[in-house]
């Protein structure tokens, strides 16, 4: 029985791996793209460490993973051909979000067909996970990018006056005694938003928490990058008006884009820790 496994699991390896290669040669156009958006563009810097992510979580599995017996599921080959279709049908389009995430959905359907459904089950999740990677369709960003403009213009405003600063705001436009400020896309909070999305995701899947509370680190993203993102803008309010506009500019902006993400990151630490010691102290009570 092991030694009709293990020919067989050798045999099928060798197909996986040549069926893989040919998956990656299929795509490496699109992913080459992929890549180079990242390093273009700001709002998806984080990219480039999804895939190692999803490796370093299905690595962290293998002791469970070992423990599933292989039985292939033709159904697989349904999975791949929508994968497929879809990367024709974007191509045709040029619709970069579909070919790209055309990849996932191949990669989940050759698990399915190789290893059968209780590896994708347990696989589909980091997998899947790599939707993080892919950029929003720019459509879809700028109709959630300006909501969430005038969104975080309203809080700033409301914070900055209470904290004794005159100020007045026309849209997304802060007007300061001493300068205007803009509250462009790029500061609406979406960038965070995604960010935090990818970050609880990731700690959600490393988490010893329950289900239930792994889907509320993950939803906790929201609030917390949203107030990371008013502190932000606030902060940045208050160096225009004390030092001047030229001050929340340059090195100061950046830095203080370095220290939201790191606040949107305790922040969320500090909420898997909550929760962890919530669920330790209803063991203990």
């Amino acid at each position: 029985m092991n030694l009709n496994r293990t020919v067989w699991g050798r045999r099928e390896t060798v197909v996986g791996f040549l069926l893989l290669g040919a998956l990656l040669a299929l795509y490496l156009p699109f992913l080459q793209k992929l890549v180079t958006d990242w390093g273009t563009n700001d709002d998806y810097s984080h990219g480039y460490f999804i895939p190692f992510l999803t490796i370093y979580f299905i690595y962290s599995m293998r002791t469970e993973l070992r423990e599933i017996a292989i039985k292939p599921n033709s159904f697989g080959i349904v999975v791949i051909t929508a994968g497929l279709a879809q990367l024709i049908i974007a191509k045709i389009g040029s619709e970069f979000f579909l070919q790209r995430t055309s990849f996932i959905i191949v990669l989940l359907g050759l698990v399915l067909f190789f290893l059968g459904w209780q590896y994708f089950k347990k696989l589909f999740v980091p997998i899947g996970y790599l939707i993080f990677m892919v950029p929003l369709p720019a459509i879809v960003w700028n109709k959630i990018a300006f909501p969430m403009q005038l969104f975080a213009s309203a809080v700033t405003e409301k914070v900055v006056y209470s904290l004794g600063i005159p100020i007045y705001r026309e849209g997304n436009i802060l007007h300061l005694a001493q300068t205007t400020l803009e509250v462009v896309a790029a500061c609406s909070g979406l960038r965070s938003l995604v960010t935090m999305f990818a970050l609880s995701a990731a700690l959600a899947l490393l988490s010893t928490l329950s289900g239930p509370k792994k889907v509320i680190l993950f939803i906790s993203a929201v609030p917390i990058a949203i107030f990371a993102n008013i502190c932000r803008l606030s902060f940045t309010a208050l160096l225009a008006t004390r030092m001047g506009s030229d001050a929340a500019q340059g090195f100061l902006h950046e830095f203080s884009g370095i220290m939201v993400f790191l606040l949107g990151l305790s922040l969320l630490v500090a909420v898997n820790w909550l929760l962890g010691r919530g669920s330790a102290y209803m063991q203990k009570y």
